[in-house]
């Protein structure tokens, strides 16, 4: 299997006369969670909308898993798994219905239907939520149910857009145990405010503040400098 599952190069996007993202330059490991932090209006949401085929760069190229997102889109948008910030729940539908209508968008095969949605629920926990309507559960199941549609192809890639925002503390505690999990064979983008959570789950982070990335460093390296993430985000962004 590929090491590297995105590779991106110079990526840009321009709105008019206004550069939105500048040369971001990219490269994300199997198995490793990056953290995507930066204030509002960094270049975050924008980023990841390319990084997922959802907006055309202005400029630079993405390859997921080495395949060129913007020569073969179909082929690359396979290996990605999306959770925007809203998730894209139909609230009248159960929780397997949506998730046989997601798994079928990916275009997984009849034979291996059934198994991917009994294999999703279980690491997402939603195996006794399976005939309760979306729009009656609590948030923290809607998002693991957003996570669910998410994964339900197994990619090689998952970005994730503040999966635990609006959550209690513990059902945030059970989301980054997920994403911690998901984490051990895929690669997940984790895009988040919440500083102890990256701190927590990710072995990476990256800082954005207009629209350029201004720090890129392990979490090992920050503690052996002694150095605190909030030091570093306030020192960069103020």
């Amino acid at each position: 299997m590929t090491t590297t599952t995105i590779s991106t190069q110079n990526l840009c996007r321009n709105y008019g006369s206004h550069t939105a993202v500048r040369d971001i330059n990219l490269q994300l490991q199997r198995g490793e969670v990056l953290g995507l932090l930066g204030p509002n209006g960094a270049g975050k949401t924008t980023t990841m909308r390319m990084l997922t085929g959802n907006l055309a760069p202005s400029a630079g190229s993405i390859e997921i898993c080495g395949v060129d997102l913007l020569d073969k889109p179909q082929e690359a948008k396979a290996r990605l798994g999306f959770l925007p910030e809203i998730p894209p729940l139909y609230q009248d539908m159960t929780v397997d219905e949506f998730l046989l209508f997601a798994a079928r968008l990916h275009r997984i095969s009849k034979p291996k239907i059934h198994t991917a949605l009994g294999d999703v629920k279980q690491r997402c926990g939603l195996e006794d939520r399976g005939r309760y309507l979306i729009g009656t559960l609590s948030k923290g199941f809607q998002q693991r149910v957003g996570i669910a549609q998410a994964i339900i192809h197994d990619p090689d890639v998952i970005i994730l857009d503040e999966p635990t925002v609006g959550l209690d503390p513990n059902q945030m505690r059970e989301i980054r145990k997920l994403i911690r999990e998901l984490g051990v064979s895929s690669s997940v983008i984790l895009s988040t405010h919440i500083l102890s959570e990256v701190e927590s789950i990710c072995d990476r982070v990256q800082i954005m503040h207009k629209g350029s990335v201004v720090f890129d460093q392990t979490m090992a390296e920050l503690q052996r400098q002694g150095t605190s993430l909030e030091m570093v985000f306030t020192q960069l962004t103020q």
